[in-house]
């Protein structure tokens, strides 16, 4: 059960983002969209390997790709990024409340 207002984030997102390769491929996206070969060109990996990535990151739902002509164009789907950041938030701001407490309990302690 999640708690009241928390986000569920699906852990294919965080498998995503997870590895260093597909945030750099996500900044590349953030830049311009790109085929499969623009974006390959920036690493040392063979194109079936970037293709993987990419579907990682397309399960994810952190890209899209749309058919132009013959080519494949990868873009970045930054609203999903905005429901991790929601997500995250919830627990940044948990932690704030937890933290801010126990300050409270100890220098009551002192007191």
């Amino acid at each position: 059960m999640k708690p009241k207002g928390v986000i569920m984030v699906e852990q294919a997102v965080f498998r995503a983002i997870a590895d260093p390769t597909r945030r750099e491929i996500m900044g590349l996206l953030s830049t311009r969209d790109m085929n499969l070969n623009e974006i390959a060109n920036n690493f040392d990996m063979t194109r079936p390997a970037v293709a993987k990535h990419l579907r990682v990151l397309r399960d994810g739902r952190l890209i899209s790709v749309r058919q132009h002509g013959r080519e494949r164009i990868h873009s970045l789907t930054p609203e999903t990024l905005k429901t991790v950041a929601d997500w995250l938030s919830y627990y940044d701001q948990f932690w704030d409340d937890k933290l801010s407490n126990l300050k409270r309990a100890v220098e009551a302690d002192n007191d």
